[in-house]
């Protein structure tokens, strides 16, 4: 599923319009990011949680010449699904 495919589920679901629809979803993912960026974790109970982790710089090899190269440590974003999702799909 795509995100406009998302946002047509949304719009049939809420029976509101898909421009509606769109705007609550960007609304969402918008919330989500700028609590990332905080450092914040975002629980949907039933559904899951997200949440920022910082991973440690790292040697890499560049895969055109096999030298050795140094990976940056970066900040990323990380899903756990909570129990009723799990529980959904098995």
């Amino acid at each position: 599923m795509n995100k406009s495919e998302l946002i047509e589920h949304i719009a049939k679901q809420a029976d509101i319009s898909k421009a509606a629809a769109g705007r609550a979803l960007e609304a969402i993912m918008g919330g989500v990011r700028t609590t990332l960026k905080k450092g914040g974790t975002v629980s949907l109970v039933g559904f899951g949680s997200f949440a920022v982790t910082k991973r440690a710089a790292r040697a890499g090899r560049n895969p055109r010449t096999g030298a050795a190269i140094k990976i940056k440590s970066a900040k990323i974003p990380k899903f756990r699904p909570g129990k009723a999702l799990r529980d959904a799909l098995n």
